[in-house]
């Protein structure tokens, strides 16, 4: 603990505690009015090796980084039901997350029971509820070590990936712990790391873990000094063993068409290596792709990625938005015979460290809009069955990822549900550098704060139980395997009297509909409307669709 971190306001409590201990003990033996000094004695002593105690636990962050400060939150946070809402449940603050989801996922972390007790807490009757169908003939309970295989025909390195992996989250907007504890979760659990577009950085490298690099438009760690794609670099990364896919990021669900600029003060020694970028000077990722400007270029890109990587899966993640544009890629792949190995579609309800509000509340499809269409239409072109789907989006449990396959994934990414099992309370301090937790800081003070090897164990125990809980609701509804899950296995109350479910709300195309004229009235103008040789609308069918 250096003395920069003790004068630190967040430590402010601690440090009178521990001043005013020495002076209570000497007032005591002093003998004057003993006992008014004594209860003084004990309670200043007492905070003081409380403090001690916090700054060097492993368990709890956020006292490591506010000690004796911190209890107030665990104290309000157990006083429920009546106070836990000032701490759990953001619904009404504009970041919509459930705090009994946040709740199961801190309890699954923690190897915690996640049983509760006096039934649902969802009002059952209110619009919007959702729930499983069960079957009466349940299946065995399987062991939850759930895969699915990644890579079309042409992929020379398919990948066995877990239905459950940890989203695109960079080195930079997360802290180097943090990232070490995500790989390590990742390597101990046997499931998959997102790079994020920041870069495959040593961080990364350090535990080993399953790695998914992603490439954004600003090709960190594969560009040359212009910023422009650099194939020698990106084929010296990608050939590494560590690395299973390769993911090209279009956009991202809380800001798509937004790029991003980190300011060249947070551009650190270890960034700039990363992402090859100067040190000091702002790092810029485009709102768009240099490499390409046409469906037809991004297949063929896709194709080279592939290919430079030795044959690994190489898809492309996006967040819906133009109808049409994803149709032209659609067409794209038919005319080039370049399929990408898989496609995540990432909901607009995904989150960020950092966007602008009307970006945040207005701008993207979300997730399960966003799903069934792409999911459709690659059954439209016939290309269902080559190319995989995964789904990002406010993704924490086992029912999210049961939904999310009944609308088409093959599999699920979570950002938020594994940033929770790395300790973060959601304090919305991600823009600021003053995380409380340590995780989405690059301030080393704030850092110490998250403990590695125990996060670890946290990420793998958090991935564990939630297979585990998606195993129990696939027994429950009498199938063997979550890739059986069905749209209309799901049912949705739409009213105090109707409930359908969702293979009524997200009707599906036949195989092979699209080339053969749909009527839909979902793809028809779009499908006139997509070209493969430019992501405009074709001429004379602009508007609608």
């Amino acid at each position: 603990m250096s003395f920069h971190a003790l004068i630190s306001p967040r430590f402010l409590p601690f440090v009178l505690v521990l001043a005013a201990a020495p002076g209570s003990l000497v007032v005591y033996l002093g003998g004057e009015a003993p006992h008014i000094a004594l209860p003084f004695l004990l309670i200043t002593a007492g905070l003081a090796l409380l403090g001690i105690y916090d700054l060097v636990q492993t368990r709890h962050a956020v006292l490591r980084n506010y000690p004796i400060t911190a209890h107030l939150r665990f104290l309000l946070e157990a006083i429920r039901p009546e106070m836990r809402q000032y701490f759990f449940e953001d619904e009404k603050h504009g970041t919509p997350f459930s705090r009994d989801k946040r709740a199961v996922v801190y309890q699954r972390a923690k190897s915690q029971p996640d049983k509760r007790p006096f039934g649902t807490s969802y009002d059952v009757y209110a619009d919007g509820f959702e729930w499983l169908d069960h079957s009466l003939s349940p299946r065995p309970l399987s062991s939850g070590n759930f895969r699915v295989r990644i890579g079309g025909p042409d992929c020379a390195q398919p990948y066995d990936a877990s239905l459950f992996n940890i989203s695109a989250m960079s080195f930079g907007a997360l802290s180097p712990n943090a990232i070490r504890a995500l790989n390590g979760g990742a390597r101990q659990g046997g499931f998959a790391h997102d790079t994020g577009e920041g870069g495959f950085s040593p961080y990364h490298r350090e535990h080993g873990g399953d790695i998914i690099w992603e490439l954004g438009s600003g090709y960190f760690g594969a560009r040359n000094a212009d910023g422009a794609f650099s194939p020698d670099l990106f084929g010296e990364i990608a050939a590494e063993a560590q690395v299973k896919m390769i993911e090209l990021k279009l956009s991202q669900g809380a800001k798509p068409g937004h790029g991003g600029v980190l300011p060249g003060a947070k551009v650190t020694a270890e960034i700039a290596a990363t992402r090859r970028v100067p040190m000091g000077q702002d790092c810029i990722s485009p709102a768009r792709h240099p490499a390409f400007a046409t469906p037809v270029e991004m297949m063929r890109f896709i194709g080279e990625l592939r290919r430079l990587s030795g044959g690994k899966p190489t898809g492309f993640k996006l967040c819906l938005g133009h109808d049409w544009e994803f149709l032209a890629i659609c067409k794209a792949m038919l005319e080039t015979g370049i399929y990408p190995d898989f496609i995540v579609v990432d909901g607009k309800e995904g989150g960020t460290g950092a966007a602008p509000l009307e970006f945040l509340d207005h701008i993207g499809t979300p997730l399960r809009e966003g799903l069934s269409f792409v999911h459709n239409a690659l059954i439209g072109i016939g290309a269902r069955d080559r190319v995989r789907i995964g789904a990002s989006g406010r993704i924490a449990t086992a029912f999210d990822i049961a939904r999310a396959i009944a609308l088409g994934a093959d599999w699920c990414n979570s950002a938020r549900g594994f940033m929770f099992a790395l300790g973060c309370i959601q304090a919305q301090s991600c823009h600021n550098d003053r995380c409380p937790t340590g995780v989405a800081s690059q301030d080393p003070r704030r850092q110490r704060a998250l403990v590695v090897p125990d996060k670890i164990t946290r990420v793998a125990s958090y991935h564990r139980a939630t297979l585990a809980a998606l195993a129990e609701l696939t027994a429950a509804a009498g199938i063997d395997h979550p890739g059986e899950f069905q749209a209309h296995f799901i049912s949705r109350r739409i009213s105090p009297r109707e409930v359908v479910t969702l293979a009524d709300l997200y009707p599906a195309l036949a195989p092979g509909e699209l080339l053969e004229g749909t009527q839909d009235n979902r793809f028809r103008r779009a499908w006139q409307m997509a070209d493969p040789a430019s992501f405009a609308p074709r001429q004379g069918l602009s508007g609608g669709g």
